[in-house]
């Protein structure tokens, strides 16, 4: 069965960098981190949970791919950063990315995202990802994730 676009252009992305990863799309929904977790098979912390901030002044975009149980800390995060973030709406994540909010993949974007990896997602050997799709998901080991996306990895929470 054919991919959906979106989710197609992830794979695309995927081989792009060397990578053989498949994008898998599922009968259930991924959209959120449990409904994902209870799709695969696997910890809600092996989600990594693609979420959009936007900076304040510059409304540039900011990438977060936290693992499925735990939360941004934006005032953390914005310190770290030395900027000020604030909360991206849907129209925002679709007009960067190109995906909608509960499919937005880690890469593939329209433009270049700045991208902060979670730290705790280091603690698996494999994490899941949205391919794309509210549907789709790929799997990497953190460290591919960390050097597919350029992240910088640091305690979001």
């Amino acid at each position: 069965m054919a991919l959906k676009e979106s989710a197609e252009r992830v794979e695309g992305r995927l081989r792009d960098m060397g990578y053989d990863h498949r994008v898998v799309e599922l009968p259930d929904s991924t959209r959120t981190a449990e409904e994902a977790a209870a799709a695969i098979g696997c910890e809600v912390a092996q989600i990594a949970k693609s979420i959009i901030f936007r900076q304040s002044g510059s409304n540039e975009p900011v990438l977060v791919v936290a693992s499925g149980v735990n939360r941004v800390n934006e005032k953390l995060v914005s310190s770290s950063l030395n900027v000020k973030l604030k909360k991206a709406d849907a129209d925002f994540v679709r007009e960067h990315t190109g995906f909608v909010i509960g499919g937005v993949a880690p890469i593939g974007h329209l433009e270049r995202i700045t991208t902060i990896i979670d730290e705790d997602l280091l603690k698996f050997g494999t994490i899941w990802a949205a391919a794309g799709h509210p549907k789709a998901v790929f799997s990497c080991t953190p460290e591919e994730l960390t050097a597919m996306t350029a992240g910088q990895v640091m305690t979001i929470q």
